[in-house]
């Protein structure tokens, strides 16, 4: 009877054991970092926390609310993230020396969501100006400038939303020497204006949004007015992370993936907007998130709504939106020399292909059975000329500077 008992101790203590072990070995698995900006299309990797994603794909990641794109690349760069939801465009402008030192290398996995970006304009230019309206935009700056400087502000040198405000410009006809531009992080861009640091601002949503619904300012053009369908932001990633942690990269990749599906049944969207409305996500109106994320743009100063029926935010787009092209990444190097930002021609084909993880994405995309897109053909924007890729010479000669 005692040998009996002392079976079962050593069997029931065996049993603990094993499940304390087991339980330690699925609770420590290695934490992946991941940081964000607070703005809607941060949203495929909110969604893919909130359902449950990543868990299922079996990584532990750990969402980090930044308060800057400088914040993002200088952790990102140093390991402190591992990767983060980032503007397509600024891999491009940090390893130029544009937005921080030359030659970092921060790696592009794959594009988070197309569109959903804006202008901004101050109620300076109320009744000056209108929506779309660029051929009054000179006239109503030179009435501005008569009382006060005008100054734009976009959120990184060389990122999207400072691309999207230089198109903007020289479509409009605007000197960008005329005018004073500077970098404010997306959070503070209408604190800022209503203190009146600015005149307009390009940012992503909610912030347009909210500018309007505070009756600070009016949107003036939104992003895919400038260039329909363009990449926006991108799941990027430390060096070394995509390097020694290959596995754990496409697992994070093939969550976001199925997020993204998720967030492009319009009807999932309210509930994306709530998630995104809590202080630690967006920390915005959810009436404002919603309506945008929707298609729905409440313009502001007496414009009307504006409703966006197939060019609204898309994050998936029947999976015209997650391929990382390279041709995108030549198209931003390209406006870095339009605009002056770069002297002289850089690598395009080198750094692109340094930098775009297009193989790996291709990788992930078939086995999430997703079409990976074509690159390196010609494309044009809404404002532009025709962009071909393998000859961007011809290109930089026939653009408005």
């Amino acid at each position: 009877m005692k040998n009996i008992r002392k079976n079962i101790l050593l069997v029931t203590a065996f049993v603990i054991t094993t499940t304390i072990s087991a339980f330690k070995t699925t609770t420590s698995a290695e934490v992946i970092k991941l940081g964000f900006i607070p703005l809607t299309d941060c949203a495929p990797l909110v969604a893919a926390k909130e359902l449950g994603l990543f868990a299922k794909y079996g990584v532990n990641v750990e969402l980090s609310k930044e308060a800057s794109w400088a914040n993002i690349r200088d952790k990102v760069l140093n390991g402190e993230l591992d990767g983060a939801h980032c503007l397509f465009s600024m891999p491009m402008s940090v390893y130029t020396g544009i937005g921080g030192k030359a030659g970092s290398e921060m790696k592009i996995a794959m594009t988070l969501n197309n569109n959903g970006q804006a202008i901004t304009l101050s109620k300076d230019f109320c009744g000056l100006v209108g929506f779309k309206d660029l051929k009054k935009v000179n006239t109503a700056i030179a009435e501005i400038k008569k009382r006060k400087e005008v100054t734009f502000a976009m959120t990184f040198p060389g990122g999207t939303h400072d691309i999207w405000l230089r198109n903007w410009m020289a479509a409009a006809g605007v000197n960008q020497k005329s005018v004073g531009i500077i970098t404010i992080p997306p959070p503070q861009m209408v604190a800022n204006m209503k203190v009146d640091n600015m005149e307009g601002f390009c940012v992503g949503e909610p912030w347009n949004g909210v500018a309007v619904a505070q009756n600070v300012g009016f949107t003036h053009i939104a992003s895919q007015d400038i260039w329909k369908n363009h990449p926006e932001k991108a799941l990027v990633v430390n060096k070394d992370f995509a390097a020694n942690q290959k596995e754990d990269l496409k697992k994070v990749m093939k969550a976001i993936i199925e997020a993204q599906r998720w967030l492009d049944n319009m009807g999932n969207r309210k509930k994306a907007a709530a998630w995104l409305s809590k202080p630690y996500y967006v920390n915005a109106p959810v009436a404002v998130l919603e309506a945008r994320l929707l298609g729905s743009n409440d313009l502001g100063c007496d414009l009307g709504v504006q409703k966006y029926k197939d060019d609204y935010m898309t994050f998936y787009n029947n999976g015209l939106v997650a391929t990382p092209k390279k041709s995108y990444a030549m198209w931003f190097l390209a406006q870095y020399v339009r605009f002056g930002m770069l002297k002289s021609a850089p690598d395009y084909k080198g750094i692109s292909e340094k930098l775009i993880l297009d193989d790996l994405f291709a990788e992930v995309a078939k086995e999430m059975s997703v079409p990976v897109q074509p690159d390196m053909q010609a494309f044009k924007t809404n404002l532009d000329v025709n962009f071909d890729p393998n000859n961007i010479a011809g290109y930089l000669s026939t653009t408005k500077k």
